[in-house]
């Protein structure tokens, strides 16, 4: 694993517009066009088997949780809980998640959190990465089956001739990008698909609707749960009929408290840090974050561990992020249904890693 130099294309930015990368320069570039992370072929089969075995273990924890009933130790509340146990009983299936991964290539990858219910990013490492490799020859493959994996996921997802609607915040170009392509990926697999934004859910005669009244029945949201649920139309998510993607089950991954759960369930694991509710658990530097934060809010290293706890955080053990002299780069292990399909770096001047932090593409061969 390296990082490398490469030459731009010359016309770059005509071309990811043209696939509809609008936001390839946000505060500053935020698409990395002269410089690649390069692999060798055992460090990508390392990397997918870890996201594969990680996975595994998380959703060994949702069952622990829903059997248990340890929601409140996840500062879930009982409106939370009761839509993780309904929609996990009920067999709803995921999509897609991000695992965001600490490795310099030596030693063991470890899992620094699983962005399970609204990962971003996706577009730039599914479509836009793979046409920067057929275009630069920059290197022999790409870890990338994200765009054949999400739609071969879709078709295991839903009946035939279903419609689903798609969801976010779409004056966030982000986010709009992100659902779009998604929806893409779904009309791909033969499906109907309508796009609406959050604020356009409406609830009339029992059940969730669109604009135009059409029912809801499935619908993918990129909205976080914990804000679903401050939504007035949360009032009905108990007893609506609607099926969401991702599911409310997924609350317990993306929450932060998963990884000091992960942590007592296997303690000793090469590819997990020590974490805990209470710093004093942690020896050595220690990395304090938000139960609820999202893109490096809230995060931060301290060289050891505070004398007390706050509430709403968990406190991780620090692994330091490949280093090289353009900034830190963090390896974004992408999931799609039950396996690890692609590979996304993000690369920043500091140690937390934001939102707009630089997206680089890979390669290796």
């Amino acid at each position: 694993m390296r990082r490398d130099q490469v030459p731009a294309r010359s016309d770059w930015r005509a071309r990811v517009e043209a696939l509809g990368f609008d936001f390839h320069t946000l505060e500053g570039a935020y698409w990395v066009e002269d410089g690649c992370y390069r692999f060798e072929q055992h460090e990508i089969d390392l990397l997918e088997a870890v996201g594969d075995e990680l996975h595994a273990m998380c959703l060994d924890a949702v069952a622990d949780v829903v059997r248990g009933g340890d929601f409140e130790w996840l500062g879930l509340d009982g409106v939370a809980a009761g839509l993780i146990e309904r929609s996990w009983r009920a067999g709803e299936c995921a999509l897609y998640g991000r695992m965001d991964i600490a490795w310099s290539g030596v030693g063991s990858p470890k899992l620094l959190e699983y962005n399970a219910d609204t990962p971003t990013a996706l577009f730039e490492a599914s479509v836009v990465q793979w046409h920067w490799l057929e275009d630069t020859f920059a290197g022999r493959d790409q870890f990338n089956l994200l765009h054949e994996a999400l739609i071969q996921r879709w078709r295991e997802l839903m009946p035939e001739g279903a419609t689903v609607h798609f969801a976010g915040c779409l004056q966030v170009v982000e986010d709009h990008v992100t659902t779009d392509y998604l929806r893409e990926t779904c009309a791909q697999a033969g499906f109907r698909t309508k796009l609406l934004d959050m604020s356009d859910i409406g609830w009339k005669d029992g059940r969730y609707v669109d604009l135009q009244d059409d029912a809801i029945a499935t619908i993918f949201k990129l909205y976080p749960w914990e804000w679903m649920l401050d939504e007035p139309f949360a009032i009905h998510l108990a007893k609506a009929e609607s099926r969401w993607i991702e599911p409310a089950w997924k609350q317990v991954l993306s929450n932060k408290s998963l990884l000091p759960l992960l942590w007592e369930r296997h303690r000793g694991h090469p590819n997990l840090l020590p974490a805990s509710h209470d710093p004093r658990d942690i020896e050595g530097a220690v990395v304090a974050k938000p139960r609820f934060g999202r893109e490096g809010e809230g995060v931060c290293i301290h060289d050891r561990g505070t004398d007390f706890a706050n509430a709403g955080v968990i406190y991780q053990a620090h692994a330091p992020l490949y280093r090289s002299d353009f900034g830190y780069g963090l390896i974004g292990l992408w999931v799609v249904g039950d396996d690890a399909v692609g590979l996304g770096m993000r690369e920043d001047v500091s140690p937390v890693t934001g939102n707009a932090s630089r997206f680089v593409p890979h390669c290796f061969g």
